[in-house]
């Protein structure tokens, strides 16, 4: 814009050049206009997305308006251009690509490089400047091939290096080793010495501990079912918010092998309600997928999608591209997005609104998660239940109690640098999200819970959905063994109510889950054997402690499921909640799994396919 508030003379120039050539029509033009007086988008952006210019054409006739050269971002000189930080580049819009014989430094610039401009960057170089034209895009990924070392380095190790306590890249503690040795030990010769005894005691407290855990979930959800915490968000606050004076966004979107859906993901994403010159999406994908990538290029994806690269390396994991992606963030605030969701079009605007009441405590604002394919077969409908009961009950009631929230590892809202300040994703730890959650806690942060909803893909498959759960019960397995580490400081931080929950939620599901086969088997053979039989080895009490256990949790289980439909109207769905003794058998059987891979691979990720259902978002 001019001084007056009218067009400048650059914008007067690309948009005549455009005619000229031929490359946008005045309706074109116009439209871009009227898109520009709404939200502030930058005409060639509207252009871009629009499907009306393309990137290479968008270089060259902006090149021309600025009278600048073409930048050619294969002559980068590595050597000079580290000398300054790739996070000023990516905020600025700006890269020094090498230094002339004469002391000047050639700068390839995404943004005109007006008067304020060259100043500012002559004075961060220390030198004088050539300037080039390049798009965002082509900085971006000269950034990555720049950096890519260092920046592959910061997004598996920042959390490791700033506080290595903190990281599952240890997976136990040395101390944590010889206090798990020392129990083996004496349990195997109390195996020895006292058998009988010994199950009795290992039955009992196993025992214990499912019943602690299933019944801490059942307060909480009662809890929770007497509040609405969720931060209501009104369609006339929505409405109300002026386009123009909103901040900056970044939407982190991390696939690997999807290339079969990729396409969906740039529909889905594509109807975000968020001014398009305030909106980046970037679509983190591994160096090695090419498949994802050519799909994602075919895709014809809008202007402000962008592809960001992950570097080859270890671990291969979500959060390690998740951190990838937060280096190149330049929004205020930030979301990720699985391959497959699809948000409602409004939710990062009513996240703004919960974040602004929330004030600068409130770090996350998570969305609830729903399933467009919950009908689809029994495993759906379990799947379905289960979410239902966990964002409409148990995050209220864990909010209620100012409790530390397990993040999910979707449509979860961050204030950027507060994320930035938590240290990230810990790219070790496979449930990251709930690690982060207690992280968040411990510094004193609030997670809130916005009425907006996420439409997921619900696990169709047995086999995929074990792989799934083992990965999740293994990162509640990580997250339990790193803050175990200092149990004490963990108390003082979040306080003893809070150390408690972390406790019965984040370690007690597992053991919960580990315990359900045990007592299944316990509990059938005492019904199906002769009691005479039955007693030569366990005491009648311990049987019923089992067999109560067995019907309370079960019945516990089964109210909390059949909670779930109520909130979101699918009353359908409530029957299916008798199945819910079955469906923990598979978290068991995970469970397991889990435990095997702590051992053997702890930080493997376990990849979940999507794309395996029949229906769709609309059916």
């Amino acid at each position: 814009m001019g001084k007056n508030g009218g067009p400048s003379r650059q914008s007067e120039a690309f948009v005549q050049l455009l005619l000229d050539e031929g490359l946008a029509t005045r309706s074109q033009i116009q439209e871009a206009r009227e898109v520009k007086a709404r939200s502030g988008a930058h005409i060639d952006q509207t252009l871009a997305s629009r499907g009306h210019l393309d990137s290479e054409t968008l270089v060259d006739v902006i090149s021309r308006v600025w009278k600048l050269e073409r930048a050619s971002m294969d002559e980068v000189d590595s050597d000079f251009a580290r000398q300054w930080g790739g996070q000023l580049y990516i905020a600025e819009n700006w890269m020094p690509l090498k230094q002339l014989p004469d002391g000047r430094a050639v700068v390839a610039t995404a943004r005109v490089p007006d008067e304020d401009r060259s100043d500012r960057i002559r004075t961060a170089l220390g030198c004088d400047v050539v300037f080039v034209a390049a798009t965002s895009a082509q900085i971006w990924h000269t950034i990555l091939d720049v950096f890519g070392p260092e920046i592959a380095d910061q997004a598996a190790n920042d959390l490791w290096n700033r506080n290595p306590v903190l990281s599952a890249r240890t997976v136990a503690s040395r101390g944590q080793k010889v206090g798990l040795l020392l129990l083996a030990i004496v349990a195997i010769i109390c195996l020895i010495l006292w058998p009988v005894e010994t199950v009795i005691a290992l039955i009992t407290l196993t025992s214990l501990v499912f019943l602690a855990g299933t019944a801490f979930k059942f307060f909480i959800s009662l809890r929770g079912a007497r509040f609405d915490l969720v931060e209501r968000v009104s369609d006339r606050e929505v409405a109300e918010l002026d386009d123009g004076l909103l901040p900056r966004y970044t939407v982190l979107v991390p696939v690997f092998k999807e290339a079969n859906i990729v396409a969906q993901l740039v529909k889905n994403l594509g109807s975000i309600d968020w001014p398009t010159n305030r909106l980046e999406v970037f679509v983190l994908i591994e160096e090695s997928d090419h498949e994802t990538r050519d799909a994602f290029d075919a895709s014809s994806p809008p202007d402000h999608f962008h592809v960001i690269t992950i570097p080859a390396g270890h671990p291969q994991t979500k959060p390690r591209a998740c951190n990838v992606g937060l280096f190149f963030a330049t929004g205020d605030y930030l979301v990720i997005y699985d391959a497959e969701d699809t948000p409602e079009p409004d939710q990062l605007k009513k996240s703004y609104i919960s974040f602004q009441r929330g004030g600068e405590k409130t770090v996350c604002v998570q969305a609830a998660l729903n399933y467009f394919n919950s009908r689809e077969n029994v495993l759906t409908r379990m799947f379905s239940l289960e979410y239902g009961y966990w964002f409409d009950y148990m995050l209220a009631g864990l909010d209620s109690l100012d409790l530390p929230i397990p993040l999910g590892g979707t449509s979860n809202h961050f204030r950027t640098e507060a994320l930035k300040g938590l240290g990230g994703w810990d790219p070790y730890n496979v449930t990251e999200d709930a690690d982060l959650g207690i992280r968040a806690s411990a510094l004193g942060y609030r997670v809130g819970v916005v009425n907006s909803a996420t439409m997921e893909e619900a696990n169709t498959s047995i086999p995929n959905f074990v792989r799934q759960r083992s990965r999740w019960i293994k990162g509640y397995m990580q997250t339990t063994l790193v803050h175990a580490r200092r149990p004490a400081a963990l108390m003082r931080e979040i306080g003893f109510w809070r150390f408690s929950s972390f406790v019965l939620l984040i370690a007690g599901t597992p053991a919960t889950f580990l315990g359900v086969l045990p007592f299944y088997v316990l509990t059938v053979l005492s019904l199906a054997l002769p009691p005479e039989f039955v007693g030569q080895f366990f005491p009648y009490w311990l049987l019923w402690i089992c067999f109560l256990n067995f019907i309370i949790g079960s019945s516990i289980m089964v109210y909390l499921s059949m909670m779930g439909p109520y909130k979101r109207g699918t009353f359908a769905l409530v029957p299916w909640a008798l199945l819910n003794p079955l469906y923990w058998i598979l978290h068991s059987v995970a469970s397991y799994k889990a435990l095997w891979q702590l051992i053997t691979k702890p930080h493997y990720w376990e990849k979940t396919e999507h794309g395996l259902t029949n229906q769709t978002n609309h059916d």
